[in-house]
Order: C-alpha cells, then sequence, then structure tokens
C-alpha cells in the first residue's frame, strides 16, 4: 500500500542533498575500489544504515518510490553520520536507466510489495523481466539477497530464479530457527518474527559459468 505523501515532503528532502539524490550517482558509484551494494525498495531505512555501518569500505544506494519514505531513511543516515550511503527516490521499473551494465555487485530485496493477485505478477520483483534488468547492471558475479515472510512469493520466486538458469543457495523458510550472526533485521523483518511469522530467505547468484 502507497504511503499518503505529506505536505512539503520535497522541501524536507531538500535538507538531505548531500545524500538524497535526483539520479547524480556517478561520484558514489566511481569511487575507486569500493564495491556498490543496491537496495531495492529501502523503506525507513532501517536495513542500509544498519549494513552501510557495519561496512564502511562499501558503497551503498538505496532506491525507494516513496519519498516519505526516504525522507525517514535519510534521517536515519544523517543520524549515523554515514558517508556511504545514497538515497533516491526512484521506480525500480526504469533501473537499467539508472545503472550502467555491469555496475552493481549485490542486490538487496527485502520484504518487497508480494502483488497477490495473479494479474499483478509481473510486477513482483522477483519476476523474470525484473531478472534480466538485474542481470544487465549486475556483474558477472553478482548476487541477490532475498528475504520475504510471504511463502507464496518466495516459491513463486524460487521458480522464476530456476526458469532464468540461476543458482540458489541458503534457502530457508525459517531464517530465525537458526539465524545467522550476520544477518540485519529489517523493520518489517522484526515485526514479523515477533508476529510468529517465519522469514524466507535466499541467495541468488548470477555468475557465469
Amino acid at each position: 500500500m502507497r504511503l499518503r505523501r505529506k505536505p512539503h515532503i520535497d522541501e524536507k528532502l531538500q535538507q538531505f542533498t548531500d545524500f538524497v539524490t535526483g539520479g547524480d550517482i556517478q561520484p558514489i558509484i566511481k569511487a575507486p575500489d569500493r564495491e556498490l551494494f543496491v537496495e531495492l525498495g529501502t523503506g525507513k531505512g532501517d536495513f542500509i544504515t544498519q549494513i552501510a555501518e557495519r561496512n564502511p569500505q562499501i558503497n551503498f544506494i538505496g532506491l525507494e518510490l516513496e519519498a516519505t519514505c526516504v525522507l525517514a531513511a535519510a534521517r536515519k543516515v544523517r543520524d549515523k553520520n554515514l558517508s556511504n550511503v545514497r538515497l533516491i527516490v526512484f521506480d525500480i521499473n526504469n533501473i537499467t536507466e539508472l545503472f550502467a551494465e555491469h555496475e552493481v555487485d549485490r542486490l538487496y530485496i527485502n520484504f518487497c510489495d508480494p502483488w497477490p493477485k495473479k494479474r499483478h505478477a509481473k510486477r513482483r520483483l522477483t519476476h523474470a523481466r525484473f531478472l534480466e534488468m538485474y542481470r544487465t547492471i549486475l556483474k558477472p558475479s553478482g548476487k541477490i539477497f532475498f528475504k520475504t515472510d510471504n511463502r507464496a512469493l518466495f516459491d513463486f520466486s524460487l521458480e522464476q530464479f530456476a526458469a532464468a538458469g540461476l543458482d540458489v543457495r541458503d534457502v530457508t523458510n525459517d531464517l530465525h530457527a537458526d539465524e545467522p550472526p550476520d544477518n540485519i533485521r529489517t523493520e518489517y523483518e522484526n515485526k514479523f518474527s515477533a508476529a510468529g511469522v517465519p522469514i524466507n530467505f535466499c541467495v541468488v547468484s548470477f555468475q557465469e559459468n
């Protein structure tokens, strides 16, 4: 569900122009000797700010369609004084216009909209049409880290990964049953876990043989 756009949101975002950008990401992309990780659907920024804080040697870009969420994430970036994060109000349908071919090292898809109706399947971020976009922007060794509470979406995604000939590893339908010490929980992840909903997770590799 799309959040209601708050009044004067664009003016408020102007307070964070040092890291909230309209698309000028070349400085962070071209940083020498740094990997580039991108989160698709940053939400309010819990995940990207935590992982960026733990990995100051890596550059991160968060893409989020909802400006209200980007504002919340921007405040967290500033509170943590992170210099390795950029946030963009952006429609992921246009991702190949933002990144050059084989420019990204890793994608994170955390609790994306499941679009449960069959007629909306092409809107799911793990649909084949998105996978082809990801294949274009990811390096040959690139990976997707995927989490969802929605088992139907997870099963659908596994089918899409297989059909695309991708390698899928670390598959689990209950990530927290034996939670890895390096797992970073999102705001949704904490909410669902507290409600007893198991978390599905896998790592998808685009490694060319």
